[in-house]
């Protein structure tokens, strides 16, 4: 009984410890559970991560193979390209050089012939001198008329002056100024004196041209015409003229105006012949040489083949006589008809023949 009671007594303390170590026990299971869920899910992560990277470096491995591949072919076709864009530019040079030396050993045969230029040069020597003495010539006939000029234009000023001056001719009573009793015999300018008539007076000077000196023939009067008659009586609301009118003399001026043609009228018919036919002349005047240089007059001298192409064995005639292989068998052949292929228009057909012949066209 003593030890019933004294459990009974001791029972919380050991409730209380029961309890203690429950909660102790959880917390540790609990504290476990929690290590283990760590602990797997560090293994998961590092096989999860292991495989990752087994894909990263597998896709690498492809992606490094197909690039290689892909680069190679576009490597192979870079190659292919340089290689054909040298040798165009290759075919180009020598395609040039060949050309060059042709064309310069063609030039120096046929264009520029010594002889020929010799034989040119000589007649433009001869053309220079005729040329230079028909110059001469005109410099001194234009001297001439120069001087004939100016003698005219004096002759004519002194006529002017003799014809102002007259007054001073001598008369029977008075002797002139140019003609002294002191000498033997009278002055030139007496004798012009006496040559000239006076000018008429009120006279207007006539008008001369400052080059030629030939006088210039004014204008003829305009016709007086008689007035017109008077106009009727006008209603009073007419009565009034009002102005400002034109001057008399210039209705009177307009009125007789000289004819004003046309440049068609004006203009010869065959003015465009001779515009043509003195062009030619002056062209004509002003060629050096008639005998024209002409460097291709050698063209049609046959062209002497090298020696390797004239050789006994048959060497095939390339650059002479064709520059490509041709295969004529493969032309379509001008023998056989032409099918048609569209039925002819009957309006054509009433038309004329000819317009059927159209629908005609290759098979």
């Amino acid at each position: 009984m003593a030890s019933l009671v004294s459990l009974r007594q001791h029972l919380p303390d050991i409730m209380e410890t029961v309890f203690e170590r429950n909660r102790e026990a959880d917390e540790k299971r609990i504290q476990e559970y929690q290590a283990v869920l760590t602990i797997q899910a560090w293994f998961r992560s590092v096989r999860v991560q292991a495989f990752i990277r087994h894909l990263h470096k597998s896709a690498t491995i492809i992606q490094k193979h197909w690039r290689g591949h892909l680069g190679r072919a576009v490597y192979r076709v870079m190659i292919t390209n340089l290689v054909y864009i040298m040798r165009h530019n290759y075919y180009n040079a020598m395609a040039t050089k060949i050309q060059k030396m042709w064309r310069g050993f063609y030039v120096r045969k046929y264009v520029f012939d010594y002889y020929s230029r010799k034989r040119y040069l000589e007649g433009l020597i001869v053309k220079n001198e005729v040329v230079r003495r028909e110059i001469e010539e005109l410099r001194e006939q234009k001297e001439s008329e120069s001087r004939r000029r100016k003698e005219i234009e004096a002759e004519r000023k002194l006529q002017e002056y003799a014809a102002k001056h007259r007054y001073l001719l001598s008369t029977q009573v008075v002797p002139g100024i140019y003609n002294s009793p002191f000498k033997p015999h009278p002055d030139e300018m007496e004798f012009v004196l006496r040559k000239v008539k006076p000018h008429p007076p009120n006279m207007p000077k006539p008008k001369r041209d400052s080059r030629s000196g030939i006088i210039i023939p004014e204008s003829p009067p305009l016709p007086q015409t008689e007035p017109l008659p008077p106009i009727g009586q006008k209603p009073q609301m007419f009565a009034i003229i009002q102005g400002p009118f034109r001057d008399p003399s210039e209705v009177q001026k307009q009125r007789y105006k000289p004819l004003q043609p046309t440049l068609r009228v004006a203009t010869s018919y065959t003015s465009t012949e001779e515009a043509r036919a003195a062009m030619k002349a002056k062209e004509w005047i002003m060629r050096v040489n008639d005998n024209i240089f002409v460097p291709f007059s050698r063209r049609d001298r046959d062209y002497e083949p090298l020696l390797h192409t004239t050789s006994k064995y048959g060497h095939l005639p390339y650059g002479s006589r064709y520059f490509r292989e041709t295969n004529e068998g493969g032309n379509i052949s001008t023998t056989e008809r032409f099918q048609p292929v569209v039925s002819p228009i009957p309006v054509f057909d009433k038309l004329n023949d000819t317009y059927s012949k159209g629908t005609e066209t290759v098979p």
